[in-house]
């Protein structure tokens, strides 16, 4: 057998098993490269890859690969690192916690074969002169059913402004932030609509800070870089949402950080979204967070009680549905955390009304209301989650942190890791850093063996379901 034919023969299986789409992201990409012992040696184009790899396919994996090559297969990624230059490329090793062969120094010729083909974006057909983009905007957020209040007014003016005068305002860029469903993506969208309704020449582009990681990736393993970067450039109005995503990755951030500039300097208009303030996001790199802080930065806050009235007033003139006063202000006064779970609670009256062919009453009202309080998520940072994990054990947060490997600290660490990357959005980066300074792969381990001890161990496994009662109680 070779390298080649277990690889192929690997894939035949993941691809009876995997989404077509996530298998050609994920899987087209990587080369077999050498097969020796059991251990069979592939080549992956970045860290990020290999990191989505192991979080989200590794059992996958060590199923194909023990099918091919018996109960002792192992699997070794050599990991293909771009430069800053995007051209030569270094390569470094990483294993799998599944698998444990030893790590051995490898010399491999930069110029290993790589698929050079042209990079083929979603939006657009090919050409410069008649650019045709898909904005991927969303025409039902639009500044007619944003209600404003004291806790948005800043953020709407401000997008409201950028829309009539995309890169003419000293708004460039606008930093849209705040919670979980409190509007940013509302106003983003309703940017791009205003600035194709009153500009239908300029190029309007919304996408996920994810999306945009995605195809740098696709781009760097098809050897496209560059054309990622024209592309982008090309973009009158670029909207960015959900930029935090971009923690700790540097590749990402060095190419965004590349396309703002040009971007800027050319009068064209950035508008991002963060469900945190630049001062307070972890892993993005000074340069980027300077440029972030050039133009406006606006919160948005939890509505208050008025604004929320407003809303489900406004929600239900939408849908043509009348409801009592009493029961608005009472709907208004208990769900107070965000602007989706106060539409969600009004949809879910009219649902209940309807399919039952019940009246809504206040007594339905308080059922409904009771359900959303009660299965609202309280938000827990990391540095929270330290604190419940060493009060646990008894011990203080900075010898949870230490590099001392005594068992009950190591035990604790990747407790709070493993809660870590369970009840928070942050990176495994970001979580390694916050935690010890330590790397995302210490993390990923981390997570795996607390999955495994508390399937193995009953005394590990109280551990974990007594501190996970303490963040959701």
């Amino acid at each position: 057998m070779t390298a080649v034919t277990v690889w192929n023969n690997c894939l035949s299986f993941v691809k009876d098993n995997i989404q077509l789409q996530a298998y050609k992201t994920w899987f087209e990409p990587i080369i077999p490269i050498k097969l020796q012992d059991n251990i069979l040696s592939v080549q992956v184009p970045s860290k990020f890859f290999y990191e989505w790899l192991e979080e989200h396919y590794v059992k996958l994996l060590k199923v194909a690969l023990t099918k091919e090559l018996g109960k002792d297969a192992k699997l070794v990624y050599i990991i293909r690192m771009e430069n800053k230059f995007g051209s030569d490329s270094s390569f470094t090793e990483k294993i799998p916690s599944e698998y444990k062969p030893k790590i051995k120094s490898q010399n491999l010729d930069a110029s290993s074969n790589f698929s050079k083909v042209n990079l083929t974006n979603p939006f657009i057909i090919p050409g410069i002169k008649n650019l045709k983009i898909d904005s991927q905007l969303n025409l039902n957020y639009n500044f007619e059913n944003f209600l404003e209040g004291d806790s948005n007014r800043l953020a709407r003016s401000a997008s409201y402004a950028v829309s009539k005068r995309p890169g003419g305002t000293s708004f460039n860029p606008l930093l849209i932030f705040g919670g979980v469903g409190l509007g940013k993506t509302h106003l983003a969208n309703a940017i791009g609509i205003n600035v194709k309704q009153a500009f239908p020449e300029k190029t309007v582009l919304y996408i996920s800070a994810e999306k945009f990681t995605q195809q740098y990736v696709d781009s760097v393993k098809k050897n496209n870089r560059n054309d990622f970067i024209h592309f982008y450039q090309l973009i009158d109005v670029l909207i960015i949402d959900d930029v935090q995503f971009f923690s700790g990755k540097s590749g990402t951030q060095d190419v965004f950080f590349h396309i703002f500039n040009h971007l800027h300097q050319n009068g064209k208009q950035v508008v991002l979204t963060s469900d945190k303030a630049p001062v307070d996001m972890q892993e993005i790199e000074q340069r980027l967070l300077s440029r972030f802080k050039w133009g406006l930065s606006a919160e948005l806050q939890t509505p208050d009680y008025e604004t929320r009235i407003s809303i489900i007033k406004n929600k239900l003139a939408r849908d043509g549905v009348e409801m009592e006063d009493d029961i608005i202000y009472y709907v208004a006064k208990h769900i107070k955390t965000n602007i989706r779970e106060l539409e969600g609670a009004i949809i879910s009256l009219m649902a209940q009304s309807s399919f039952n062919k019940k009246q809504i009453t206040i007594d339905l009202a308080k059922v409904i209301v009771e359900k959303f309080v009660k299965n609202t998520k309280k938000e827990i940072s990391i540095d929270q989650i330290q604190k419940v994990v060493s009060d646990y054990f008894q011990m203080d947060v900075n010898t949870l942190q230490s590099k001392t490997r005594k068992r009950h600290i190591v035990q604790a660490r990747q407790l709070a890791m493993f809660f870590s990357k369970k009840f928070t959005k942050a990176s495994l980066a970001s979580i390694g850093t916050k935690i010890g300074h330590r790397d995302h792969a210490t993390v990923l381990h981390a997570c795996k063996t607390v999955d495994n001890l508390a399937f193995t161990d009953k005394q590990f496994r109280k551990y974990v379901d007594d501190l996970d009662k303490r963040f959701t109680d």
